[in-house]
Formats: structure tokens, sequence, C-alpha cells
């Protein structure tokens, strides 16, 4: 008598071996996957117009959520994604930034590039700086592209003499390219005994209020095109 039970069995082994392939390509997504898809649906319901003023980078932009009502009359486009590295950067400049042929890119990372690892050093972060930018060049020939400086946290003071070097790497880089601009907010944030301003972050001393964000305002506000 022929088993019936065989063919049942394979189907349940082939059945299996598809859902443990899923789970894996599942477990295997790259980082900030789910946020790329969710900028990906805001463009989806409502594209953004072409030659705005981008925002892209880590939580200090990611944050800045009310961004357009800092700058009104500004055409803003805000894709920063918590947590993302200079090199998250250059794994979705594909996605992030080329699709919106903006007229001008303001970059805030480098912070999370050094928190992630003790073997990251200023020259470190600098270079995947001028990586990412000459990506957005190569793409980009007559854009206007900026870094803001990264900000002295302090939840970070660790960092700080990094950070610094880091900044200073990037705005020498800056100074010696076209339609290119350093923004620094970094003394700014500073109280005159040279230590962070407490006041201006919220209780993780690592993200900015609302006091914070006004401070941004006023250093970045000359440097964005109409």
């Amino acid at each position: 008598m022929k088993n019936c039970s065989q063919p049942f069995q394979k189907k349940i082994s082939i059945l299996v071996v598809f859902l443990l392939c899923c789970l894996n390509l599942y477990a295997q997504k790259p980082p900030f996957y789910d946020d790329i898809q969710a900028f990906k649906k805001l463009d989806s319901n409502a594209y953004p117009a072409k030659n705005a003023i981008l925002f892209v980078g880590s939580s200090s932009f990611t944050k800045w959520t009310d961004v357009v009502k800092y700058f009104p009359g500004y055409p803003i486009i805000n894709r920063g994604f918590g947590g993302s590295s200079l090199t998250d950067l250059i794994r979705y400049a594909p996605q992030i930034i080329f699709p919106y042929n903006p007229k001008q890119i303001l970059i805030y990372c480098g912070e999370n590039d050094l928190a992630g690892s003790n073997t990251v050093t200023s020259k470190i972060v600098y270079d995947r700086f001028v990586q990412l930018y000459r990506m957005i060049r190569n793409r980009f020939s007559k854009a206007s592209i900026a870094f803001v400086s990264m900000k002295p946290s302090p939840d970070r003071q660790h960092l700080r003499s990094k950070m610094e070097a880091g900044n200073k790497l990037i705005q020498q880089f800056l100074a010696r390219q076209k339609n290119a601009s350093f923004i620094n907010i970094y003394p700014a944030m500073l109280l005159p005994n040279g230590r962070p301003m407490s006041h201006i972050f919220l209780s993780d001393s690592l993200h900015m209020n609302a006091k914070g964000y006004a401070i941004w305002q006023k250093i970045i506000k000359p440097y964005l095109l109409k």
C-alpha cells in the first residue's frame, strides 16, 4: 500500500525551509532599513519638490521634527535617521540624497562614528566625510554642500578632542572646495568656562531641546539658499 504520508512530509519540509529562508532574510536586513522604507513611504504619499534644501544625518536632525518652522520660506526636506553614521549616509545616499535633486545639502553626522567604536579616529571620520562629499559632488556638480560641525554634547565629553580634531579637518577640507560651507555651531553651545551648556540639552545630555535648536537656527540660517 502506498505511503500517503511521504508527500505530506515533503511539503512540510519545503515549507519549513521556505520559512527559515524568510527569517534569515529578515534577520539580514541592513541597518536602518526600516527608516529608509519609512522615507520611501513618505515620498510615495507626497514626493518633495526638486531644488529643495536637504537635511541629512543623524539624530540631531531626526529630532528636529519642526525644522521647517525654524526656517519659514525655505523648502526643507528632513531625512535624518537617528543613530546613523557617515558610513550609513554613504550606503543610503542613492536612496535618501540623490533622488531629491536638492539645490543644497546640509549634513550633520560623525558623532556616532566616534561613539560606536574606540578604533574610529578623527581622521577616519574625516575620510568618511570626504568620501560622502565626493559622491554627492560627482552627482550634483553645482549643489551647495554644508557640514554642520559635531556638537559638544555633555554625554560625550570623553570624545571632545576627537570631535574637535574631526571638525577642524573637515573645515579645512571644505575651505578648499567650491559651493561648500562649514557651519560651526560648536562654540555657541559652550559656557564661558568651555563646558557644554547643560540647559540646551534633554535629560539624556545628548540630544537638544528647543533652546539648543534656537542656537542652531541663528547660525545655520545665513547659510541657507533661498
